[in-house]
């Protein structure tokens, strides 16, 4: 089998060499006391799309930082008293998605839940407001601030603040909420998952955002990760402070997040995946704590993986 990174059986039991800060579980709880103290502002707009066994609605409501959070949500108009939900995220710099792929869940009597990542393809605000480059991507967004600037801090807290929403809400099972995507879409799954525990089913496909300084010594800050390779060659072109930068990045490093999860997991990997590299994948997925399993496509790299959709699904359906 042809490989580029570690083998299988080392990708088992690799550990993850980005550095993770001293300080690490202290500054997500103090994030997450700082999104409960938010008042959401919820408002549900119909929408013009709807569909016989559906409602459509586009879900505003305020993330930390003011911003001012956008997600589709879907539910059924024929259900019992509580029926569970999927929230889903999508990949990097893109958006939603359409309406109607998501009816196939409705069908079944799931709520849906898609949000727009703040300042990227769809409806939510990027309110802006750090010091230092604003150049271009989001993993280096307030890197030259202090940690509690980074960009992604925040989206991670709009992914599980829309969780928090979810399970609020009348017609929703609580106790059967769930999250799916992929690439930074199944970043997102995992980071949700951790700092909204009560999360049951998670199922992330190849997550971006996990090990950064491995993809860098890859020779992989390219693509989704090239913002870090322009960061070193703007900002610290002799990597003077490559140990401080890596280290700040670790707080948004998905592999020091996972350890909080306790739903059951369904990972999928691909081996041949060269924008976010296995053996980053596998840093995070070591790290799981609770039931997890993993789907290994060893030809397949970072793109659309046959019959992979149905597993997630069914899956899901059977929270």
């Amino acid at each position: 089998m042809p490989i580029f990174d570690l083998p299988l059986e080392q990708l088992k039991e690799y550990p993850g060499i980005n550095p993770c800060p001293t300080d690490f579980d202290d500054y997500w709880d103090k994030a997450l006391l700082e999104m409960r103290a938010i008042d959401p502002r919820i408002e549900l707009i119909k929408t013009e799309f709807q569909a016989s066994f559906a409602e459509c609605f586009d879900l505003y409501f305020t993330g930390v930082k003011g911003a001012r959070i956008h997600a589709k949500y879907l539910r059924p108009k024929i259900t019992t008293p509580k029926h569970p939900a999927v929230l889903q995220f999508h990949g990097y710099t893109c958006n939603s998605g359409d309406w109607n792929e998501k009816l196939c869940y409705v069908a079944l009597g799931f709520s849906v839940f898609a949000m727009d990542c703040r300042g990227q393809g769809g409806l939510s605000e990027d309110v802006g407001g750090v010091k230092g480059n604003t150049f271009h991507g989001q993993i280096i967004r307030g890197l030259d601030d202090k940690p509690e600037n980074l960009l992604f801090r925040q989206i991670f807290l709009d992914t599980a603040e829309l969780a928090s929403i979810a399970r609020s809400l009348p017609d929703i099972d609580e106790n059967r909420v769930c999250v799916t995507g992929g690439s930074q879409g199944g970043a997102l799954a995992l980071a949700c998952a951790s700092l909204e525990p009560r999360i049951k089913r998670v199922a992330p496909v190849y997550p971006f955002l996990c090990d950064y300084k491995r993809v860098w010594e890859m020779d992989l800050a390219k693509d989704a990760y090239q913002e870090i390779s322009d960061y070193f060659r703007l900002f610290d072109p002799m990597h003077k402070r490559e140990n401080e930068i890596f280290t700040k990045l670790g707080y948004i490093d998905i592999q020091n997040l996972v350890k909080r999860i306790q739903g059951e997991v369904l990972f999928t990997t691909g081996l041949m995946d060269s924008v976010c590299p296995p053996s980053t994948q596998f840093a995070a997925y070591n790290k799981i704590q609770s039931e997890k399993s993993m789907i290994i496509y060893p030809d397949y790299g970072h793109e659309n993986i046959p019959g992979l959709n149905d597993k997630i699904f069914t899956f899901l359906m059977d929270i």
